[in-house]
């Protein structure tokens, strides 16, 4: 593969709903360019997209892949985006590392959820968007239906560039609306035929649009247009653009990624009409942490780059897929890493093309390469030169709303699954990985079933780990409402020393954690055995008398006891405390508390009953709610953790996976009396 000027580079994310074609369209750009002689199939996992072992089994593409096509002079790496929402976090980085985004909609299922969400979010960042109306040959496929709806939920800057000649199994080519030229299909090849005459004017209406589109970019153009006068080939062409870059016109391609049709017309227009990444104009995508002067997309400038993504290849080792910002980075070139203020060096410079590696010896400004073998870089770290220091902001991920409690198979397995987890979060930031200190769980947290199910498999898969999910402990705790006054005594007497420790103790509730005090008078407890009635005391927070958690929200103060001038000691003083804390806690009317989360739940307007009604069943509590400027409301709850372990999966089954939510702990609240003894009851039975 040649290097390109940054101004002959496209970048486009490929976004849409899951089997909306998007990785078969990349197959179909691939073998349109020549750089495939067959083409793949995603049934059969032989796409050059979907090469990971997951992606293969699923049918799914499950993480980002980089797909560079050569055309006409032209570079176009097109960056393959998963649809699954769990794999969001894919999505995001496709984006920021694009110029504009390729959305591929399934003209039988029209306008998709996942459309609806990414159309908002690249709306909300003003990226330029581009539309591949895809499987127009199918039976159920109706390309009018699906642009009217697109007009009604989107607005009418959706402009189709091409016109269908045909429709379902009878689709058979494609009208150029732009340069008035039909053509018919067979297979990948095309064949110009006269536009039927019946069509003529529906084209000349449709070009219409454009060319007012094109006037109202420019007051020069919109006197010429209004004089009646033709727009230049340059002007047509920088005025197009400039609407497409302005967020005023969505061009929109017909075609069927499995025949072919419309991919060479989706290339050109790409060419012609998409931001190139040294485009005044341009989304850069990655924005500099601090104040930085005489930022430049250009080979002149000096070199910065970000690693947008990476894959922990078990056999091959480390590969970060990176974007140059300004600059370039030639093979063996040093690097500061901006981000860990550290250096490395470009010993192993590629392009990468699925999982198949292209030697290369620079990168330049707006293209997209790979290192492999980079100890300290991560995702979203800044790399640039010493002499001219950049850092670029981090991407803001979505946070985990469902967790899985996980368990190694075997001793053996445990021993490696927090490296091999440590492996996959470099791969996909999304997820956690932690160890509840309270319930002695490792806790698996992501944004999807689909997505933990998948770190289980590759855990099994890649890095030969087994692990099991085990159901989720709640992190109750246990506290008390009333006081108590008790005695502890520890009396121990066998041959030699004894042990002796007596303590007197109040207990009560308080607003902290545990508060240790002493109102001990007349030495009825040496001063030096303080500490150890504290130490038994706190010793003793780890476990409840209720159901065994952590108790909170105690205050002991000592004020009396007794002592024996040879059997008494520190040890000995730490067990009587501990007598007194079990007693000192069930004389206090103890009671269970529980993890109450916070919600901020987005969903449609049409969904609010449903999801009201289900919180309230969650023993939730609606706190309030915020309608949204693109029809949404914002829901504010609060709801106990055990009622929520698996929301995500019921929103979106409630809300046809329009709804998302964000969680986060608030506080511990009593648990109800019925509820209680339950849990007590089930803690029992664990301990057996």
């Amino acid at each position: 593969m040649k290097n390109y000027e940054t101004s002959k580079i496209r970048n486009l994310a490929l976004v849409g709903h899951s089997a909306s074609g998007k990785t078969t369209l990349a197959e179909s750009l691939l073998y349109k360019t020549g750089v495939i002689k067959r083409l793949g199939s995603v049934a059969d996992g032989t796409t050059v997209s979907d090469y990971e072992k997951q992606e293969i089994k699923r049918k799914n593409s499950i993480q980002t892949s980089l797909i560079p096509v050569e055309d006409r002079g032209y570079k176009i790496n097109f960056i393959d985006a998963p649809g699954f929402f769990d794999f969001e976090g894919e999505v995001l980085n496709a984006l920021r590392a694009s110029e504009s985004a390729l959305f591929v909609i399934d003209s039988e299922n029209s306008i998709e959820v996942g459309t609806e969400k990414y159309w908002k979010y690249t709306e909300k960042i003003s990226l330029p968007r581009i539309i591949f109306l895809n499987k127009l040959d199918k039976e159920n496929a109706h390309f009018n239906k699906v642009v009217s709806d697109l007009h009604i939920q989107f607005s009418k800057k959706i402009i189709p560039l091409t016109l269908t000649i045909g429709e379902g199994e009878n689709f058979e080519g494609i009208i150029d609306v732009i340069d008035k030229k039909a053509y018919k299909y067979k297979g990948f090849e095309r064949e110009e035929i006269e536009i039927p005459e019946m069509r003529i004017e529906e084209v000349n209406t449709v070009y219409e649009e454009i060319l007012e589109v094109i006037a109202e970019s420019d007051d020069r153009l919109m006197e010429k247009y209004f004089g009646g006068e033709e727009f230049t080939e340059e002007e047509f062409r920088h005025g197009f653009s400039k609407a497409i870059l302005e967020g005023k016109a969505v061009p929109l391609v017909a075609g069927s990624a499995t025949k072919g049709i419309g991919v060479s017309v989706l290339l050109e227009i790409i060419e012609k009409y998409m931001p190139s990444p040294d485009h005044v104009a341009a989304n850069i995508g990655f924005r500099p942490k601090d104040e930085y002067e005489g930022f430049e997309v250009s080979v002149n400038a000096p070199f910065s780059a970000v690693v947008f993504k990476t894959i922990a290849d078990p056999f091959v080792g480390k590969i970060s897929l990176f974007k140059v910002l300004s600059g370039l980075i030639k093979k063996d070139d040093p690097m500061y890493n901006s981000t860990k203020k550290t250096t490395e060096k470009a010993s192993n410079l590629f392009f990468l093309r699925g999982k198949e590696q292209i030697k290369t010896d620079q990168v330049v400004a707006g293209d997209i390469g790979v290192f492999t073998k980079l100890d300290k870089t991560q995702t979203g770290d800044s790399l640039c030169t010493k002499e001219n220091i950049i850092e670029y902001k981090k991407i803001k991920y979505p946070r985990p709303v469902l967790s899985y409690a996980i368990e190694a198979v075997s001793k053996n397995d445990e021993d490696r699954i927090s490296e091999a987890l440590q492996k996959l979060s470099e791969e996909d930031p999304t997820f956690t990985d932690t160890r509840n200190i309270e319930t002695h769980q490792e806790i698996l947290s992501g944004l999807g079933n689909v997505q933990l199910d998948v770190l289980l498999d590759k855990l099994k898969d890649n890095y030969s780990v087994n692990a099991k999910v085990v159901d989720l402990k709640i992190p109750y705790r246990e506290t008390i409402k009333g006081k108590s006054d008790v005695q502890g005594r520890h009396k121990k007497q066998s041959g030699g020393a004894g042990q002796f420790g007596d303590v007197f103790i109040r207990f009560e509730p308080t607003d902290v954690e545990f508060e240790f005090y002493e109102e001990v008078f007349g030495g009825a407890v040496p001063k030096n055995y303080f500490p150890a009635v504290e130490k038994g005391l706190r010793e003793s927070l780890d476990k409840g008398p209720l159901a065994g958690y952590k108790v909170t929200g105690i205050k002991a103060t000592l004020y009396d006891g007794s002592y024996h001038p040879v059997d008494s000691n520190e040890q000995a003083f730490k067990t009587a405390a501990k007598i007194a804390f079990k007693k000192g806690i069930e004389e206090a009317k103890p009671i269970l508390l529980e993890p109450i989360m916070k919600l901020e739940i987005r969903v449609p307007e049409a969904n609010m009953g449903d999801v009201m009604g289900d919180m309230n069943k969650r023993r939730g509590r609606i706190l309030g709610m915020d309608p949204q400027e693109d029809g949404t409301q914002v829901i504010l709850a609060e709801a106990p953790q055990a009622e929520i372990l698996s929301y995500s999966i019921d929103l979106r089954s409630m809300t046809q996976a329009r709804g998302s939510f964000s969680v986060e702990f608030e506080r511990y609240d009593e648990v109800p009396k019925d509820l209680t003894e339950k849990i007590i009851e089930e803690s029992k039975k664990e301990e057996k």
